[in-house]
This record gives C-alpha cells, structure tokens and sequence, in this order.
C-alpha cells in the first residue's frame, strides 16, 4: 500500500494572499485527513511566504495521520524540525529563493553536510528521507550519508508522461529498485496528478509514499477537497 501525504504549502499560499485566516490552513489539514489521506506535508521557507514556522508548530500538535516537514536544512529549519519531532524530515537542496525544488541532492559533493544533519535528526528520533533525482550514485550517496529512506523527483516523469510514459517511467524503476537493495524507503513527489499518478504506482516498486500539492488543491477546486482526496486515493490503491 502506498500512502498519500498532502502538500498543503498551496493553502497557505491562497490565505497569506489576503493576510487573515481564510482558508484556516489548520481546520484543512485535519480535514484532510478525515477525508483519507494517510500524511500531511508542508515545506516552511525562510522567507515564510506560505508556510510559516507557527504553522508547522501548530500542526505538529493537532494532527493524527504522519506529519512530514521538508525543506533546505538551514539552522531555522534544522531548530524547527527537531522542536516539533515529526514522523519524518524531507531534506531539499532549495536555496532560499526558490519558487519550488526542482532538482534532487549531489548526495556525494554534500556528503558531509547531509551526513551531519541527518545524525543529528536521528538522533531526536526523527525519520530522514533525501530528495533526489534517479541517478543510482546519488541514491548509493543517501545510503552512505545515513538516510532512512529517499524521495524521488518525479518531476522528469511527468514531463515525459504524454509522450512515451513506458520510458518516462524506467529510471525511477531503476533507482527503486536499487533503493530496495540498499535498505533505503521509498518516496516520490512533485508534478504526480490524477493523469499520471496510476501508471507511476503500479509500474515503481516498493513505493511507500508520495506527497502531493500543487495538482490535488488544484483539482480540489474543480471536484471539492473531500472527493479529491478519495480520487487521489483509489488511484493509489483501488
């Protein structure tokens, strides 16, 4: 089973637009987790300009489903996550001005950085995940920095997806599997839709979870959150 985790930092972004509490990015996350998905994930950037730090605080403590907190492992970020101690930290190669991530790590030329980092999160007990692309040295790289589990861009698929989904689709067979071998979990994000998100599931072994933002708000508008959730769901799994 794959579990669905929401990107909610699009919610954010729609309530900071107008600078009050409309939508309650709060009252949405637990919503969305009573409608079934199995995770929230949210990405505070230094600049805070959609999630802010008060935002992961608050949620750190009304959420049941997992919590996952990414980001670039700045000192904020790094004090942030190990106050709250969610379920899991997605570590991210943004630097701060970022519209959004759009490449994995150079898990070798960031060895020691990340190794540093990721003994410190695992030493508060907190689960690790790398964001990378499909190149088997960067996967063997997350293994040796001490990384629990990796979380494939899947932005490159995607893009791919339209045209020739058979060969969009390999690489990341290729990286999961060798995932698998090294003792790695397995995680995915950025650009998976309702259009594309079956074929990925079915074709990627051993996938644990995929966190999902910008497509599933998008489609919320059109379909309404709760049934969009559900839609993402039998996706998955159905």
């Amino acid at each position: 089973m794959t579990r669905l985790s929401v990107n909610i930092n699009k919610v954010a972004t729609l309530r900071n637009a107008r600078g009050a509490n409309t939508p309650d990015l709060i009252q949405m996350a637990q919503d969305i987790e009573r409608f079934g998905a199995e995770g929230i994930t949210v990405h505070p950037r230094p600049d805070e300009r959609h999630i802010r730090y008060s935002d992961v605080r608050q949620l750190s403590s009304v959420l049941s489903v997992e919590f996952n907190v990414e980001g670039y492992p700045n000192k904020s970020f790094i004090d942030l996550v190990k106050e709250v101690k969610p379920a899991q930290v997605t570590l991210v190669p943004d630097p701060p001005g970022a519209l959004t991530s759009n490449a994995g790590w150079d898990t070798i030329k960031n060895k020691s950085l990340l190794t540093e980092v990721i003994a410190g999160f695992k030493d508060a007990g907190i689960r690790t995940s790398i964001f990378v692309g499909t190149e088997l040295k960067f996967i063997e790289g997350a293994k040796e920095v001490g990384a629990d589990r990796v979380e494939l861009y899947t932005e490159p698929y995607a893009d791919m997806y339209l045209n020739d989904k058979i060969m969009a689709v390999r690489p990341f067979v290729e990286a999961a599997l060798l995932a698998k071998e090294l003792g790695l979990g397995l995680n995915a994000g950025h650009d998976l839709s309702l259009d594309n998100l079956k074929y990925f599931v079915q074709n990627v072994p051993n996938l644990m979870e995929v966190s999902i933002g910008h497509a599933l708000i998008s489609d919320a508008l059109y379909y309404g959150l709760e049934n969009t959730v559900q839609m993402y769901l039998v996706r998955l799994n159905g």
